[in-house]
C-alpha cells in the first residue's frame, strides 16, 4: 500500500517525478521534491500527508523507509518526535543505526554523528539552508534548531550529500518544517500542540506549530519552550546539566497556480550548563541566541526547456557567550563567539528528455555561502572569513525494469582568510620571544563525482549501488586554530598548510517498505586520502603558548593529516507476525558499526561502539505499545591515549493511544497520550564518541509522559 511523504531533503527529490499534468494547482507546486516512501502493509485508513498538522502518514512506531533514493535516507517522522521529545538534534537521532551524538551536555550540546565522522564533515540546515551556528567549531556548542517545531529530521548519506557541499562529505542532517509555507493547509486551518514532563530531570515543554491559509496566502507560526533541571544518574545527580531554551517563526507565502514565493523570521535562545570536571567546578554555562531569516520558492514556466526553478536563501546572526569562574575568581564572561552566515541556492530542472535508452531527467545548481566568525577574550580561533561556490549537476536515466542510473558532479571555489602564527617546529616557546602572525589565505577547488545504480527488486525491495569520489577543503578552524579550548580540554593549533581531504566511498543497499516486512540495510567502505584529525603532541600547556611544556591542564594537538579507512554497516527491520484486530503484533531489530584505522595501525578516536537491538511492538484500535532493548558492545578498539568505553543496556518501553476527535466538538481533531520509558535498568551508559565520557554518565531511568493534539 503506497503513500506519498514530503522528504525534501536530497537531490535525488528533483529527479524522481517529472511530469506533472497541465497548470500545477497551487498544492501540486512541491510535489517534485517528494519522494516515494512506502507504508507498511496496512491496518487502516493511513491519513495523508496532506500538510503540516495533519500528522504522520505512517502508523505509530512503524519504520519509515525511503525506497526512491540511490543512499540511504533516516528519517524521524513527526509523530516519532512528539513522542520522543528530544530538546537537541543530537537526542533525536542518537539510537538510529548508523547514528550517533556528541552528547556533550545531553539536551543542550549534542551534535548527531554520521558514521563516525562529525563536526566538519556533517552538515546541519534547516529547509535546505546551512544552520550550523557554531556547532561545528565545538562539541560544547549548540546546534540552533530545536526538533519539537519540525515536520521531520531526515539523515541524508552518499551521492546525494553533493547537493549541498563538501562539508557534507560524511552525510546531512536536515530539519523540514513549514516555517515557509509551501501548500494550502487543508480546510484552511492546522496545526499541532504537544506537552510532556519527563522523570529524570523534572524536564518541562511545550510546543504549538499553526497554519492558516486563504486566497493564495498561506501564514505560518511556531513556538517552543523547554526547561529541565540537572538530570539523575544511577546513583545521584549529574550535577550543573540543567537546561532552558524557547523560540519560535513566523513566515507567509504566496501560493499560485504555478508555484510559490514566502519568507519566514525565526528567533531561538537558550541557556544550559555544561556538566563533568572543570566546567562544573566552574559552573560554565552558554547562552546561545540566534536570529534567522530564511526564503524559498519555485516557478514552473508553462513552456520552455525547464520544468521547474526553485531557490533557498538564508541569512542569519548567532552569539553566545561562555559564562562561568575564570582565573580570577570572579563568575563572568569569559569567551564570546559570535557567527554571520548567509547561503542562496538556485536549482534549475529541465524537462525529460527521452533518449533510446530512457528518460532522461536532471537540475542544474548553483549555490554560494559566506560566513564570518569572531571571537573574543578566551577563544582558540582568531577571525575568520569564509566564501564558497559551487556548481553541480544531477543526472538521472530511467531505463525501464525498474532501472535508474545517476551521475552527479560538484566543482567548488573556497576562500579562508584569517591571521596564521609561525610556531618551532616543535611546537615549544622559544623564551623571550613570541609566535609571529601574519595574514593568510587559503583557496581551494574541490572536485566530487558520483555514479549510482538503482534496481526494483521483486516482493518490493529496491537494491543500489553507489561509488563517490569527493574532495573537501579544510575549514578555518583546522587551519588557524591557535589558543585553549576548555570544552576538549586542548591547546589547539591549526596547520595552515593542510590540503584537500579526499574521500573514495563503495556503498550498497537493500531495502524494502511495503508488505509486512520492512528492511533498510547497507554497507560501505571509505577511503580518505589526507583525512585531517587531532594529533596530540604529548605536550601539556595553560592558557599561552608560553606555558607549553611547563602547563598542566590543556593537551596540545595540531592539525595533521594522515591516510585512513572507515567502513561498517547500519541495518534496521520491522515485521508484521500476527494480526491484532485492525493491526499488528510485530519484532523488530537493528544492528549497527563502524571501524575507522588509519593507515600506520592506530585507530582514530572518538568512533561509536557497535550496537544491536531488538524488541516486540503492538499496534492496533489506537494503541501503540513497544519493549526493546538496546546494547552497545565494550569500544576497546581506541586511539593512543583514549580510554576504554564499557557496554551498556538501554532497555526502552512505550504505550500510547491516539482517538480521532469531531473538531466541531473538541476543537481538535485528535489527540494522543502516552508514556514513554529510557534505561529502565538504571544502568550507567557513557557515550565513546564523546569527549565528555569519563567524566558524565548519561541520563539514568526515564520516564516521560507526553501529550500531543492536531488540529
Amino acid at each position: 500500500m503506497r503513500r506519498s511523504s514530503p522528504i525534501a531533503g536530497t537531490a535525488l527529490a528533483v529527479l524522481a517525478l517529472t511530469g506533472l499534468p497541465g497548470p500545477a494547482a497551487a498544492q501540486q507546486a512541491v510535489t517534485l521534491e517528494e519522494l516515494q516512501v512506502t507504508s507498511p502493509s496496512p491496518i487502516g485508513p493511513l491519513r495523508e500527508g496532506g500538510g503540516p498538522g495533519t500528522g504522520s502518514p505512517f502508523p505509530p512506531g512503524v519504520l519509515p523507509v525511503v525506497t526512491g533514493t540511490y543512499a540511504p535516507v533516516t528519517v524521524a517522522t513527526q509523530a516519532q518526535i512528539a513522542r520522543d521529545q528530544p530538546r537537541t538534534l543530537g537526542d533525536a537521532l542518537f539510537d538510529r543505526p548508523g547514528i550517533s551524538a556528541s552528547t556533550y551536555a545531553p539536551g543542550g550540546a549534542s551534535r548527531p554523528i554520521i558514521r563516525g565522522l562529525d563536526q566538519a564533515r556533517v552538515r546541519i540546515q534547516e529547509n535546505g539552508v546551512v544552520n550550523n551556528g557554531v556547532s561545528d567549531l565545538g562539541e560544547d556548542h549548540a546546534v540552533p534548531v530545536n526538533p519539537l517545531v519540525n515536520d521531520r529530521i531526515e539523515v541524508i548519506r552518499g551521492p546525494a550529500t553533493l547537493r549541498y557541499g563538501s562539508g557534507a562529505i560524511g552525510g546531512v542532517v536536515s530539519a523540514e518544517n513549514n516555517r515557509v509555507p509551501t501548500v494550502m493547509p487543508p480546510n484552511g486551518l492546522s496545526g499541532q500542540v504537544t506537552t510532556g514532563f519527563s522523570s529524570v530531570d523534572n524536564g518541562r515543554l511545550g510546543a504549538a506549530t499553526v497554519d492558516a491559509g486563504r486566497d493564495g496566502i498561506a501564514v505560518h507560526a511556531d513556538g517552543f519552550a523547554t526547561a529541565a533541571d540537572s538530570y539523575a544518574i544511577p546513583g545521584g545527580i549529574q550535577r550543573n546539566a540543567a537546561t532552558a531554551a524557547q523560540g519560535g517563526a513566523v513566515g507567509i507565502s504566496a501560493i499560485g497556480d504555478r508555484g510559490f514565493v514566502g519568507l519566514s523570521f525565526s528567533h531561538e535562545d537558550a541557556l544550559y550548563q555544561i556538566p563533568g570536571g572543570e566546567a562544573e567546578r566552574d559552573r560554565t554555562r552558554l547562552d546561545p541566541r540566534q536570529d534567522r531569516v530564511l526564503s524559498r520558492g519555485e516557478y514552473r514556466p508553462s513552456s520552455g526547456p525547464l520544468e521547474v526553478i526553485r531557490y533557498w536563501a538564508g541569512y542569519s546572526v548567532y552569539r553566545h557567550d561562555e559564562i562561568g569562574i575564570g582565573e580570577t575568581g570572579i563568575d563572568g564572561i569569559q569567551a564570546v563567539f559570535k557567527n554571520r552566515e548567509a547561503e542562496g541556492r538556485v536549482e534549475l530542472q529541465h524537462v525529460p528528455v527521452f533518449t533510446a535508452l530512457g528518460t532522461l531527467t536532471g537540475a542544474l545548481g548553483l549555490q554560494s555561502g559566506r560566513r564570518v566568525i569572531t571571537t573574543q577574550l578566551e577563544s582558540f580561533l582568531p577571525p575568520t572569513e569564509s566564501r564558497a561556490d559551487a556548481l553541480y549537476l544531477f543526472e538521472q536515466l530511467a531505463i525501464g525494469h525498474g532501472l535508474r542510473v545517476q551521475a552527479a558532479g560538484r566543482i567548488e571555489g573556497d576562500r579562508l582568510s584569517s591571521s596564521v602564527t609561525q610556531f618551532p617546529a616543535d611546537f615549544l616557546p622559544i623564551p623571550g620571544e613570541d609566535p609571529a602572525q601574519t595574514a593568510r589565505t587559503r583557496r581551494f577547488a574541490p572536485k566530487s563525482l558520483s555514479l549510482g545504480v538503482l534496481q526494483d527488486l521483486p516482493d518490493g525491495f529496491v537494491a543500489s549501488l553507489n561509488g563517490s569520489y569527493v574532495e573537501r577543503a579544510p575549514t578555518g578552524y583546522e587551519l588557524f586554530s591557535f589558543g585553549p579550548h576548555d570544552a576538549t580540554a586542548t591547546f589547539e593549533i591549526g596547520n595552515p598548510n593542510l590540503q584537500l581531504e579526499r574521500a573514495r566511498t563503495v556503498e550498497m543497499s537493500l531495502r524494502r517498505a511495503e508488505g509486512p516486512l520492512r528492511l533498510d540495510a547497507t554497507g560501505y567502505y571509505t577511503r580518505y586520502t589526507g583525512f585531517i584529525y587531532r594529533n596530540y603532541t604529548g605536550i601539556l600547556c595553560g592558557d599561552d603558548f608560553a606555558s607549553c611544556g611547563g602547563g598542566d591542564g590543556l593537551r596540545q594537538i595540531v592539525y595533521q593529516q594522515q591516510n585512513a579507512t572507515f567502513y561498517g554497516a547500519e541495518i534496521a527491520a520491522q515485521y508484521d507476525a500476527i494480526p491484532v484486530g485492525n493491526g499488528w503484533f510485530g519484532l523488530e531489530g537493528q544492528f549497527d558499526f563502524v571501524r575507522a584505522q588509519f593507515d600506520d595501525g592506530t585507530n582514530v578516536p572518538r568512533i561509536p561502539p557497535y550496537r544491536v537491538g531488538g524488541g516486540v511492538f503492538l499496534r492496533a484500535e489506537g494503541w501503540f505499545a513497544r519493549v526493546n532493548l538496546l546494547h552497545a558492545f565494550a569500544h576497546t578498539a581506541i586511539a593512543p591515549l583514549e580510554t576504554t568505553t564499557p557496554g551498556w543496556n538501554d532497555l526502552r518501553a512505550e504505550i500510547s493511544y491516539t482517538k480521532p476527535l469531531d473538531p466541531a466538538v473538541y476543537g481538535a481533531s485528535e489527540v494522543t497520550l502516552g508514556l514513554q520509558g529510557r534505561n529502565l535498568l538504571d544502568d550507567d551508559i557513557r557515550n565513546s564518541a564523546s569527549f565528555k565520557k569519563d567524566e558524565i554518565l548519561l541520563p539514568g531511568r526515564n520516564v516521560r509522559l507526553f501529550l500531543t493534539a492536531r488540529f
